[in-house]
This record gives structure tokens, sequence and C-alpha cells, in this order.
């Protein structure tokens, strides 16, 4: 399965529309669309609104989250903002600020 890699090191200003599953290990700071799913790894920020598939944090979100399928924040994730999603797994020591809501 092919995959978008934003690595350490690189900062993304703007929307990113993808396809294919996005890795994030850097920084994106304003929108992004990735319909096959996103994964935040740990020291990966994401500052923006995220619309996609499965979404999974374990670094930090600071932004709505509507996901069609599932949001898994793992341990050591941070997430500020409201999440909409058919299903949700906080995990213990990800931290949580915001609203869910699972009518999807």
């Amino acid at each position: 399965m092919a995959s978008t890699v934003i690595g350490v090191g690189i900062t993304i200003e703007g929307e990113i529309t993808s396809d294919e599953d996005v890795l994030v290990q850097g920084t994106i700071r304003g929108k992004v669309v990735a319909k096959d799913g996103i994964t935040i790894d740990q020291g990966g920020v994401v500052e923006a609104d995220i619309a996609s598939g499965p979404v999974a944090v374990a670094g930090a979100v600071t932004g709505n989250i509507h996901s069609t399928d599932r949001v898994d924040l793992q341990n050591g994730a941070k997430v500020i903002g409201n999440v909409k999603a058919t299903r949700i797994t906080i995990a213990d020591g990800a931290q949580f600020k915001g609203n869910v809501d699972m009518d999807v």
C-alpha cells in the first residue's frame, strides 16, 4: 500500500489532499484531507482540521478530526479539538480535550 510521509524536520503550511495513507512525523499547519487514512507518529504535530478515513494519533493534533471510520488516540497522544467518527478509542496515557460525535 502506498503512503505519503511527512518526515521529521519537515513543516508544511497549507492544504494537503491525498488519496493514499499519510504518515506525519513532522509538522502540518492548515488542512488535511487523507482519503485512505492518516497516522500522526510520536513527535508529529498537526495544527489543522483533518478529514480522513481511519485516524491514528500518537503525536499532537490541534484541530477538529472528522473520520469516516475510526479514531484511535494512542498512549502519548494529545488532541485538542472535536472528534466526529463512527468509533473512537482513547488509550490510557492519551490526552483529549473536546467533544465526541459518533452520529455519523
